[in-house]
């Protein structure tokens, strides 16, 4: 399952990305039996978007190659640790693996590794230091998630 041409790639994307662009550190490979399917590199000082990390842009530029949201047989080749926002839409998108080069721990050498991040999110959510706060939403609007079933379940059923 594993290629280090692949990684190596995701590495060089991330060279690249800082000597040309002077972008952050990181690039991501999305391959399927063997071939790539998509690439990214971190964009986030080029676009103003605190999301644009390599491995999202990977997984937008995938989905929209497949025309899949599942990224069911692809593995992921990334230069670092995907950061905690990254590892979930990993598991949102259904990979099959991620292999990376750097860790978190030396990525935060040189201060493009959010280690506190890591912490926080595994806190229950009441002791974490965003307030994150349940409350419920005024009476009489539909709720989304109601509509949301309705919708599915008049929708034709796939064979897939």
């Amino acid at each position: 399952m594993f290629e280090q041409r692949f990684l190596d790639q995701a590495v060089q994307l991330a060279v690249d990305n800082v000597r040309e662009h002077g972008g952050r550190p990181f690039g991501a490979v999305i391959v399927r039996d063997g071939q790539i399917v998509s690439t990214g590199v971190n964009t986030l000082l080029a676009s103003g978007d605190p999301t644009a990390h390599a491995e999202l842009l990977a997984i937008r530029a995938a989905a929209q190659a497949t025309g899949a949201l599942r990224l069911t047989g692809c593995t992921v080749y990334a230069s670092g640790q995907p950061c905690p926002m990254c590892m979930g839409a990993l598991h949102l998108a259904g990979v099959d693996a991620v292999f990376f080069a750097y860790s978190k721990e030396h990525g935060a050498q040189y201060g493009v590794a959010s280690l506190a991040l890591y912490d926080e999110v595994c806190k229950p959510i009441e002791r974490q230091s965003l307030p994150i706060v349940e409350r419920a939403a005024s009476s009489g609007l539909a709720s989304p998630y109601d509509l949301w079933r309705e919708l599915q379940a008049s929708a034709p059923q796939s064979s897939v």
